[in-house]
């Protein structure tokens, strides 16, 4: 942990000497006195991945909506994917179910049925002990394929995570992460731990506006490495890095502003943008183009989602 002697000195020649902008080194100074809760093992990059992933609607065109019912706080989606080649307007129905039937023992996180008439069913209960979530995945078709998930936060700075299936529980995966001042460390594994295999391994470092972390996965053959750096309170920029593995040498640059506007370039020269509008409260446009450089084509998509 950083002491207050240690960090406030410092903050002072910072903010006399200009060097940042007080309004930004105080969002530093908050974000280096928290301590960061342990996130998901394949959240160890979500920084840099929110910058470099998240909100590029570069092909087809979607719409969605969500509406939250009387009946128990129950929330109805719907995704269509317009213009689809075999239907006009394929599309996807999912319902969410706090309280079922007035039973607040357990939640039905997902009730989804897809453009083909399958099912998705995700439940869970949090009640059952102090720090423990179980869950259960199914679709509704072959027991076989009922997955049972425990997620454990009764440890301080500590998340365990274990899924199994239901009718063969030595068929599981599992992960344990643990954060500690401004680092989170992680590990994944799965059954073939049990014959000799070797997990995955992370780590990740938050301090103000610096991101940074590292994958390490497939026998420690193939390392993804993030970066992120919030160089304003408005502008965001990110980069990622595969050494090793079939992704070899590729890469990611991206930039974001306010969160509205992206552009990133990739290995494969490509390049894509995005733009997200708030037309009005719950109504918003995303659209985005991508342009091959090495082909020389393009696409683009638009996403309406209503809320």
């Amino acid at each position: 942990a950083i002491s207050a002697q240690a960090v406030f000195p410092f903050a002072a020649r910072v903010i006399d000497s200009a060097v940042v902008p007080q309004a930004a080194f105080a969002e530093s100074l908050f974000l280096l006195s928290l301590d960061m809760a342990p996130v998901k093992f394949d959240d160890i990059p979500k920084v840099a991945n929110e910058v470099l992933s998240d909100d590029y609607q570069v092909s087809g065109h979607v719409f969605k909506a969500k509406q939250k019912t009387s009946w128990g706080g129950a929330v109805l989606s719907t995704q269509v994917d317009l213009f689809g080649k075999e239907c006009a307007t394929p599309a996807k129905l999912a319902w969410k179910l706090p309280v079922p039937f007035g039973c607040t023992h357990f939640c039905v996180d997902k009730l989804e049925m897809d453009k083909g008439g399958k099912f998705k069913l995700e439940a869970s209960a949090g009640k059952l002990y102090p720090g423990l979530k179980v869950d259960c995945k199914s679709d509704l078709a072959d027991v076989n394929k009922v997955s049972v998930g425990h997620t454990y936060t009764g440890l301080k700075d500590t998340q365990l995570k274990l899924e199994h299936k239901l009718t063969n529980p030595q068929e599981f995966t599992g992960e344990v992460t643990y954060s500690t001042g401004i680092a989170t460390c992680g590990m994944k594994f799965t059954s073939a731990v049990l014959s000799g295999g070797i997990p995955d391994f992370g780590v990740r470092l938050l301090s103000g506006p610096y991101f940074c972390s590292v994958l390490a996965k497939e026998k420690f053959g193939a390392f993804t490495a993030h970066g992120f750096y919030k160089a304003t309170p408005d502008v965001k920029c990110a980069a990622s890095y595969q050494y090793g593995g079939k992704s070899n040498g590729n890469f990611t640059l991206g930039v974001s502003y306010k969160g509205l506007y992206k552009v990133k370039v990739a290995q494969d020269q490509s390049i894509c943008c995005s733009v997200k509008h708030s037309a009005a409260k719950g109504f918003t446009v995303l659209s985005g183009l991508k342009y091959d450089i090495k082909k020389g084509g393009y696409s683009y998509g638009v996403q309406l989602s209503i809320e």
